[in-house]
């Protein structure tokens, strides 16, 4: 039995990362002409963090842009795992970006620095690291209602710039109350910790739905309650429950039996409900069923009238 698809959303995810895009083009600016100014390397190196968020949100831009494609000859289940390549491609910028910020900071450490308009420079890292919070919250609101591993990468990116800059402002305020430029560099190097892990956990994240992880353990007892709940409508049993995700889409497929004396226009109009009701579920999955008859329902999968079952391994 064919699943049905959603397609909601069309649009929207690529025009937060558009906004991304915009944001972080300004930032870069701003920062370099703030690090020209003070000569701090903390804030050179959240330009350099920002150039590397600028390439992340241009990647998430043109991977959501080609996940919005509809299904094709030659991507019969979509592109949305564009989105979780984008994802892993943004995990894996954000550490070529701690790698460059520990460069810059152990040079500047050890040949030492000197910084100037203090307050100028805690100005811009103020302002930088509002925008970001804002952008980022939005990104993420969005990622949240469309499922974009693209747009969560992105908002991560842009969330980790924003902490980080903060630890810019602590920097500078402690350079400018003691007068130690060294301060400067160490908070740049700490800064650099901070960005791994979250390249880490982006890149592993991507990783998971790119070799096809089982859904989470919350979405699979919806499934299988879904399934259970139709004891009373002639299912008899099911097995073979498998599910992965590409992008912000699930797909599932079962093989469902269907209690003896069911014709199979009947049974067809029961797999058609129960994949409607799976689908309101899971925000809109794909799910294939097939059908089989009761003959074939395994020892320990069956499904009571009353909806009771035995989990299927």
């Amino acid at each position: 039995m064919a699943p049905r698809r959603m397609t909601g959303g069309q649009g929207s995810r690529s025009r937060a990362a558009a906004l991304s895009i915009a944001s972080n083009s300004a930032l870069i600016v701003l920062k370099l002409v703030a690090g020209a100014v003070t000569g701090s390397v903390a804030i050179i190196t959240e330009a350099i963090h920002s150039g590397i968020d600028l390439l992340a949100s241009i990647v998430a831009f043109f991977s959501v842009r080609q996940a919005e494609t509809p299904a094709d000859a030659s991507h019969r289940y979509g592109h949305e795992k564009f989105e979780n390549v984008a994802a892993g491609v943004e995990g894996m910028l954000i550490l070529v970006g701690s790698g460059v910020i520990v460069y810059t900071a152990v040079d500047h450490l050890v040949e030492g620095t000197e910084i100037e308009s203090i307050g100028f420079g805690i100005g811009v890292v103020a302002f930088a690291t509002l925008v970001n919070l804002v952008v980022s919250q939005y990104l993420y609101r969005r990622a949240a209602a469309t499922d974009s591993a693209a747009l969560a990468g992105d908002a991560a990116h842009l969330r980790t710039d924003a902490m980080t800059s903060l630890g810019v402002l602590v920097g500078l305020a402690l350079v400018s109350v003691t007068g130690e430029t060294w301060i400067d560099p160490v908070v740049a190097l700490v800064i650099a910790v901070a960005i791994v892990f979250t390249g880490l956990r982006v890149v592993a994240g991507s990783w998971r739905v790119l070799v096809d992880e089982a859904l989470p353990d919350a979405e699979m007892a919806a499934i299988q309650d879904a399934i259970e709940s139709f004891g009373e409508r002639g299912v008899a049993g099911y097995h073979e429950l498998r599910t992965r995700r590409a992008g912000p889409r699930r797909y599932v497929d079962v093989h469902v039996q269907f209690r003896s004396g069911t014709t199979l226009e009947e049974a067809h109009a029961i797999a058609h409900s129960l994949q409607d009701t799976i689908r309101e579920r899971l925000r809109g999955a794909d799910v294939l069923i097939h059908l089989e008859p009761e003959d074939r329902v395994r020892p320990g999968t069956e499904i009571g009238v009353g909806g009771t079952a035995h989990h299927p391994r």
